[in-house]
C-alpha cells in the first residue's frame, strides 16, 4: 500500500488524522476501518512518501514491547539542510550534469582548435627555415662538388616568379612536361627567362633538383643550356634558365607544317650541335656525365637554331675509373633508353649513344618514335629504319622535305649511321668521338655495316630460323685432293 493509496482512503472517507507525538506520526479511522501509521505498511507508505518528496531520510525505530513489526518513522522528514531540499540538490546535480556533459565536448574542441593552430603557427615559422637549409645544403653541396668552380647562381624568391611569368599565366606558358609546366618570364633588368616549375606529381623530387643545379652550374659548353638560378619557396621547386625562343626540337620536326624551315644545313647544325654537347659530357669535362634523358623535347634551340641539351635532372657524374653503373630506379624516357638500362638498370656512355641514334634517325625523317611503320604497320622505327636501309629504300625513309640530290649520301650516311648507335650490344655501338669523325668523313673512315637494332620483333624470329633457312651457297674447289669450303650469306 502506497502513500497515495492511504490519502486517497482518507480523502474519500474524510476521516479525521489524529497526530501523536509520541511516535512522531499520524494515525486515522473511518467507521470500521483503522488505519495506523505503525504497522509494516505504514512504514513502507512513510518510505514512499519521502522518496516522493525527496526529503533527507528516515530513520527506524524499534516500539518497546510490540514485536509484531519494526516501524520505519520519519526523522527530520520535513527539514531542509541550509534551506535546500533534497529534490532540488538532486535537480540541481542533474542540471550541473547536463552543463558538464555539454561543457567537456566545447571544450576538447577548443583545446584540439588551439593546438592545431599552435603547429601550424611553429611550422609557418620553420618553412623559411628549411627552405634556406636547403638553400644552403644546396650552396655547400655545389662548392663541395665543384671544387673552387665559381657560380653565378642566383636564388629567385617565389614573389620573384610570379612577378616574372605574370603570375605564371597561360600566355607565358612555354610548354609542359613529366616534371611540369614551363613559363616565359622577364626579370627587373629586362632578362628574358624560361621558368620550369615542377609539379606535385613530378617523378623529379629534391635529389633530381639539387643534382640539375649543381650539374648545370658546374658545366659550361655552347651546347648546354645555362640555368640563371633557382627558387625553393612555399613548397614549390623551380628552375629558372636562360630564354631559349626557339622552343624545344620536337616542335619542329613532328609538325609537317614547321619541319619545312628546318632543311639539310640546319638539321646537320642541330646534329652537329647535339654531338658536341654529348662529346663535352663524355670526353672533355674532368668528369664524365650520363644524361640518361636525351629526347627531342630535351633539345632546346636558341635565336640562330643552335641546339643546346637541357634537363639534367637524371644525368650521374662517373668517376675516372668508372666505366658503367648499375641502378635499381629506370629513369629516363621509354623509345629513347637501351635495352641494357631497362632490363639490368646498366648506364654507361654508350646508353646516350643509343638515345642520340634514335634522335638521329628523328631528325632526318620527322617521324616519331612513339608509332609502328611498315606494310602491316608491325615494325617501331628502329627496326623500320633499318629495313629500309637493307633493302636499299633509304631515301623512302627521309623526310619528304629533304628530297634533295646534293644531301643523298649524307643521309644515308646519317641513317647507317644511326642504325650503327641503336644495336642491342652496347659493345657495338661507337663512341660518340667515333660517331663524330664519322659524320664528318674523318680519314675517310669506313662504316660498319649495322646489325639488326635493339627491341626488333624480327631479332627471335631469324635466331630460330638461321639454321633452317641462311641461304649457304657451297663452292668447292678440289685442290690437291683438297676440299675448300667457302661460306658466302646471301
Amino acid at each position: 500500500m502506497t502513500y497515495a493509496q492511504i490519502r486517497d482512503f482518507i480523502v474519500q472517507h474524510r476521516a479525521t488524522t489524529i497526530h501523536d507525538d509520541r511516535i512522531i506520526g499520524d494515525y486515522c479511522y473511518s467507521e470500521n476501518t483503522w488505519i495506523s501509521y505503525d504497522d509494516i505498511q505504514t512504514a513502507r507508505t512513510k518510505v514512499s512518501y519521502i522518496k516522493s518528496r525527496g526529503l533527507l531520510g528516515y530513520y527506524a525505530m524499534d516500539i518497546s514491547g510490540d514485536t509484531n513489526w519494526n516501524s520505519l518513522l520519519s526523522h527530520a522528514a520535513s527539514q531542509e539542510a541550509d534551506g535546500v531540499t533534497q529534490g532540488e540538490i538532486v535537480k540541481k546535480k542533474k542540471k550541473l550534469n547536463r552543463l558538464v556533459i555539454i561543457l567537456i565536448p566545447i571544450g576538447a574542441l577548443l583545446i584540439l582548435i588551439l593546438l592545431v593552430f599552435i603547429i601550424w603557427y611553429l611550422l609557418r615559422r620553420q618553412v623559411p627555415k628549411f627552405q634556406e637549409l636547403e638553400r644552403n645544403k644546396m650552396g655547400s653541396n655545389n662548392k663541395a662538388r665543384k671544387s673552387g668552380d665559381n657560380s653565378n647562381l642566383q636564388v629567385f624568391s617565389f614573389d620573384e616568379m610570379k612577378e616574372a611569368t605574370n603570375n605564371f599565366s597561360f600566355d607565358n606558358k612555354l610548354g609542359e612536361g613529366g616534371y611540369g609546366p614551363v613559363f616565359e618570364g622577364k626579370l627587373r633588368n629586362g632578362e628574358k627567362i624560361a621558368v620550369k616549375r615542377l609539379s606535385d606529381t613530378s617523378s623529379q623530387g629534391l635529389e633530381e633538383f639539387e643534382n640539375e643545379v649543381i650539374l648545370t652550374a658546374k658545366l659550361q659548353h655552347i651546347n648546354l643550356v645555362k640555368v640563371v638560378g633557382f627558387c625553393i619557396e612555399n613548397g614549390v621547386k623551380m628552375l629558372i634558365y636562360e630564354y631559349m625562343p626557339n622552343k624545344s626540337l620536337d616542335h619542329y620536326i613532328y609538325n609537317q607544317v614547321r619541319r619545312l624551315g628546318l632543311n639539310w644545313e640546319k638539321r646537320v647544325q642541330i646534329i652537329e650541335g647535339i654531338i658536341q654537347g654529348l662529346l663535352y659530357l663524355q670526353e672533355y669535362s674532368r668528369l664524365t656525365i650520363i644524361h640518361r634523358d636525351i629526347k627531342a623535347s630535351n633539345i632546346l634551340l636558341d635565336l640562330q637554331m643552335k641546339p643546346k641539351i637541357s634537363d639534367f635532372g637524371m644525368a650521374r657524374m662517373f668517376k675516372e675509373d668508372e666505366v658503367e653503373a648499375n641502378t635499381s630506379r629506370i629513369v629516363g624516357t621509354l623509345g629513347y633508353a637501351p635495352p641494357e638500362y631497362i632490363k639490368q638498370g646498366i648506364y654507361s656512355t654508350k646508353s646516350d649513344v643509343f638515345s642520340f641514334g634514335v634522335l638521329l634517325l628523328q631528325i632526318i625523317s620527322g617521324k616519331k618514335n612513339t608509332c609502328f611503320y611498315g606494310p602491316d604497320e608491325q615494325l617501331n622505327l628502329l627496326e623500320y629504319a633499318f629495313e629500309m636501309w637493307r633493302d636499299g629504300k633509304g631515301m623512302e625513309f627521309m623526310d619528304e622535305s629533304l628530297d634533295d640530290k646534293t644531301s643523298y649520301c649524307k643521309l644515308l650516311n646519317c641513317m647507317q649511321i644511326a642504325l650503327l648507335c641503336v644495336q642491342k650490344n652496347p659493345l657495338d655501338r661507337p663512341a660518340m668521338l667515333e660517331v663524330s669523325n664519322m659524320l664528318k668523313n674523318i680519314a675517310n673512315l669506313v662504316i660498319e655495316f649495322p646489325k639488326r637494332p635493339a627491341f626488333s620483333v624480327k631479332e627471335d624470329e631469324e635466331k630460330s630460323e638461321s639454321l633452317k633457312n641462311y641461304d649457304l651457297v657451297q663452292e668447292t674447289e678440289e685442290v690437291d685432293t683438297a676440299t675448300i669450303t667457302q661460306l658466302i650469306a646471301r
